[in-house]
């Protein structure tokens, strides 16, 4: 004889359940302008290596490690 739950639901019923995830705090929001303060290069330390960001001729970002 067959429950007559269907098998998804029985499956999650008995999986481990996970404490509810919080909501992400929203990213910060800093222009370019700010970051290159009148440059067109800035390097960024992150974890111990060096990273260049830089303005293309067609005023794109590029980031290089």
């Amino acid at each position: 004889m067959q429950s007559s739950k269907p098998a998804l639901i029985q499956d999650a019923a008995s999986a481990h359940v996970r404490p509810p995830v919080s909501v992400a705090q929203a990213a910060r929001r800093i222009t370019s302008e700010a970051l290159l303060q009148q440059g067109r290069e800035v390097e960024i330390e992150h974890s111990g290596k060096i990273y260049r960001l830089r303005v293309t001729q067609l005023n794109k970002l590029i980031l290089t490690a």
